[in-house]
């Protein structure tokens, strides 16, 4: 089969079950591993899919976002172990921004017993925080249904009256050329007025996230502390590890 034949195969079995595996390319193929390996690098360099451990699996529309439910599922227990790593730089006494999201939603558990302050624009965030008896404040504005995000004007009014020692921001796609980007242009500027009001900020992002890129930028790459897994592989570590500090945890 030539190049041009198994590139229009593996688009069209991408197309069809949306992620595939190695071993399917393979076999459908008739390709060695290693010739696979090369076309799924071309393909991605050209923007027409993205690899996964293991795969490859469709780029997202620049304007996909999941809902809570749907992203609760995906990659829960990354997410859980990335969150805890995030909660570990949280100290006593500290003022701190929670964004809405999965991952960040994620550290409230881990915050029980310190003494710190949160700001927030999760509504999912709020009964957590009050529950273990943190002290919450809300930003305004309305709530967003899909992921439940308060966004505005009058949120950011609230965000402008704080100042933060930390800001922990959920992501929706991490680009070394493209930064941190997000679906939806008010929830981006929520991202960006609460890092620019942070002394230091961290993205939590799970290996899902790596390669994507959304709508809305809010802030490069170097901006920030990235948390993440060892899952997004050692290419994504080196190229982001000349930009930022990296934190990587184990699973």
């Amino acid at each position: 089969m030539l190049t041009i034949e198994r590139h229009e195969k593996i688009l069209s079995m991408l197309k069809e079950r949306v992620t595939v595996k190695m071993q399917e390319l393979v076999d459908e193929t008739d390709a060695s591993e290693s010739t696979i390996r090369r076309d799924l690098t071309d393909l991605e360099k050209a923007k027409k899919l993205k690899r996964i451990h293991g795969g490859a699996t469709l780029l997202q529309k620049k304007l996909d976002e999941p809902t809570v439910a749907e992203k609760t599922i995906k990659n829960s227990q990354e997410k859980k172990k990335i969150a805890e790593k995030a909660a570990s730089f949280v100290d006593d006494g500290d003022c701190i921004f929670l964004d809405a999201g999965t991952s960040t939603v994620e550290m409230i558990p881990f915050l029980a017993g310190k003494e710190v302050v949160v700001v927030t624009n999760g509504l999912s965030n709020i009964g957590m925080l009050i529950d273990l008896q943190i002290q919450t404040h809300v930003v305004g504005g309305y709530v967003k249904e899909g992921t439940r995000a308060f966004v505005g004007r009058s949120a950011i009014q609230t965000l402008e009256s704080f100042r933060f020692d930390k800001a922990f921001i959920g992501v929706n796609g991490v680009s070394i050329q493209d930064g941190y980007t997000t679906p939806d242009p008010e929830e981006a500027f929520i991202k960006e007025s609460a890092m620019k009001r942070s002394r230091q900020s961290y993205i939590l992002a799970d290996h899902s996230k790596f390669g994507e890129v959304s709508f809305s930028k809010f802030s490069n790459v170097e901006e920030a502390i990235l948390v993440t897994s060892e899952k997004i592989g050692d290419e994504y570590m080196r190229d982001v590890r000349k930009l930022t500090t990296l934190e990587v945890v184990s699973l």
